[in-house]
């Protein structure tokens, strides 16, 4: 049956495998496959940063498959134990619906998507088909609790968040401006950073604190409910800052560029057309940036396609003040 799966060389196989396993994201209902000189690992949705192609692989024995149910493959993605479906026809949603959870894979709830992501907190509409809209996710061996009716994450981002968290040191002083639930603060918390993550939206400030304590974590991170450009006492202050806004994030970045210290890398997010993806992004770090710092863009990174000739980008940049 083909389903979506990352295709690897056989050399990279177990270190792919473990990276998607600490992802949640490899499919047990399936069994890898080796053909033609590739390892086909089976995987639940289409996870960002690996070659996924669909490809015939055998179901494990033993398991009622969704499949099974329907008679057909649903397209799904799964966050913890919640199933997202993306079905303009309800009953079509419902029929899905009802297969997950039938099924032996470890799902307890399916939600559909019924809006965009809306509003200065992020969140979208669902439909709850199934169970509710909390549940835990794991990533990278930490685990986030969170409830997708009242916060915005994006699992499609774990690997971009990893590439990110391997570059800091203990000692840091780190500031995440708009931290979520923490998929960014919390990593950095764990490889001996201090920490600073500021939300607006205060049920992402509470799953962040709770997240900090599930992970043991608490006292190296700091959660702030509120306006960044309204949070005092930290002027000079960082040595990273993650801005991962990227529909707006050109709007904070005097606030960046008054937070950071001498030496300060910053992760900036953004969404251009890819005619020129960083061109716009740069232009404006280096004008919030004016004469006090100089800026290096050490990385231009493609983190995946957004829309139609458009692109989510990162630029990793140093900035240096200038003496």
């Amino acid at each position: 049956m083909d389903v979506p799966c990352v295709r690897v060389r056989p050399t990279a196989g177990e270190e792919t495998r473990q990276e998607l396993a600490a992802r949640d994201l490899i499919a047990d209902d399936y069994e890898i496959a080796v053909e033609d000189g590739w390892l086909y690992i089976p995987v639940v949705g289409e996870p960002e940063g690996y070659d996924v192609v669909a490809h015939d692989v055998p179901p494990r024995e033993g398991q009622t498959l969704p499949d099974d149910i329907l008679g057909f493959a649903p397209r799904y993605e799964r966050l913890g134990d919640v199933a997202i479906v993306d079905e303009d026809d309800e009953e079509r949603a419902r029929e899905i619906a009802d297969a997950l959870v039938a099924s032996d894979l470890p799902i307890a709830s399916v939600v559909n998507r019924a809006s965009k992501v809306k509003g200065d907190i992020r969140v979208r509409d669902w439909d709850v088909l199934a169970g509710s809209t909390r549940t835990v996710h794991r990533e990278y061996g930490f685990e986030y609790e969170l409830d997708l009716a009242r916060v915005y994450f994006s699992p499609r981002l774990a690997t971009e968040r990893h590439r990110v968290v391997e570059q800091v040191e203990a000692g840091e002083r780190a500031f995440d401006m708009f931290a979520g639930v923490g998929p960014f603060a919390i990593p950095f918390a764990a490889r001996g950073a201090e920490v600073v993550g500021t939300d607006l939206n205060e049920a992402a400030i509470e799953y962040l604190r709770r997240n900090a304590a599930r992970n043991g974590v608490s006292d190296r991170v700091t959660a702030i409910a509120g306006d960044v450009r309204e949070v005092e006492g930290y002027d000079d202050w960082a040595d990273r800052i993650v801005m991962n806004l990227p529909h707006s994030a050109d709007e904070f970045l005097d606030t960046a560029v008054s937070l950071a210290g001498d030496d300060c890398t910053l992760h900036y997010y953004d969404i251009q057309h890819e005619e020129d993806p960083f061109g716009p992004g740069e232009r404006a770090i280096r004008e919030a940036a004016g004469s006090d710092y100089e800026a290096a863009v050490e990385t231009r990174r493609e983190v995946r396609s957004y829309a139609p000739h458009e692109l989510n980008v990162c630029l990793d940049v140093r900035l240096t003040r200038r003496r």
